[in-house]
């Protein structure tokens, strides 16, 4: 399958087998597989990231996110005042309600994840540092594009993925300008099928603090 993002083939390919790795480790089979790239193709650029610390292989010969990745993620981290201040909040807001809590900034037609805490429970929702999703859908993209009712928060149900449910409260800077969204996610059988009055003011709460803080920094 041929993507075209930046007009840069090659460069949005090895993109591409990078959020696949972000994902899961996957061994080559795999990311043809999931690509549609000639097998030729995907492993020269598979180990083209390898050989830039951007993918390494773990004890089962897969692909895995690379020790560099780390480097980039402090640095890009300075730049994000909101990333340094919320993991403690979203430790907190995982304790509180038992499920994975996310931080997203809107990134032109994306929402980012730039930090996140995951859940406890085997069962849970795994949300990846520089997850790029969608705009159209989840109670997240819903926050940032400005969609907040009186309570201050918003809950979907299987609205960016089958069987996952989240809520979401937006973060705000001194003018009450929505700047990002704290969120927690889970799947639909434990999390339920009506999440908002049991984990909202959790996460309306937690989105507030990450506000003062900001305001205070």
């Amino acid at each position: 399958m041929d993507i075209s993002v930046s007009g840069v083939g090659v460069l949005d390919k090895s993109v591409r087998l990078l959020e696949l790795i972000l994902e899961r480790p996957r061994n080559l089979a795999e990311l043809v597989e999931e690509t549609g790239w000639a097998r030729a193709t995907t492993y020269r650029l598979a180990c083209a990231l390898e050989v830039h610390g951007l993918a390494r292989r773990d004890g089962d010969g897969r692909f895995a996110p690379g020790y560099r990745l780390l480097s980039f993620g402090r640095a890009a981290a300075v730049g994000v005042p909101l990333a340094d201040l919320a993991d403690p909040v979203l430790v907190a807001l995982r304790d509180a309600t038992g499920e994975s809590s996310q931080l997203y900034l809107r990134q032109g037609e994306v929402r980012v994840c730039v930090a996140a805490v995951e859940s406890a429970h085997g069962l849970r929702t795994i949300v990846p540092l520089g997850a790029q999703l969608t705009m159209e859908r989840g109670s997240a993209a819903r926050v940032l594009r400005g969609e907040v009712d009186s309570e201050g928060w918003v809950a979907s149900v299987g609205e960016r993925e089958p069987g996952v449910a989240s809520v979401s409260a937006p973060v705000r800077d001194d003018t009450g300008a929505v700047i990002a969204a704290v969120s927690v996610s889970g799947p639909i059988g434990r999390i339920g099928a009506e999440p908002g009055p049991a984990h909202g003011p959790a996460v309306r709460d937690a989105a507030d603090e990450l506000s003062r803080q900001l305001a205070h920094r």
